[in-house]
């Protein structure tokens, strides 16, 4: 799980290579559900925290750039 703090001390470029992995791990915890292989069942919705995190941070930076 990421704090938001850690998110928000990330550049654009950063977080959005970071939404990448966190979509890829998505991925492959969908894949592994359906497979009957997944096991940590919580880092499913730990994952989609994450993303949403990230959303909302450059979001945020998109909107205060445009301020600016």
């Amino acid at each position: 799980m990421t704090k938001i703090a850690d998110v928000r001390g990330k550049t654009a470029d950063e977080l959005k290579t970071m939404l990448l992995d966190l979509r890829k791990e998505q991925f492959n915890l969908r894949f592994q559900r359906a497979t009957g292989q997944l096991e940590a069942v919580g880092r499913i919705r730990a994952v989609r925290r994450d993303i949403a995190r990230v959303k909302t941070v450059l979001g945020q930076q998109a909107r205060q750039s445009q301020k600016s």
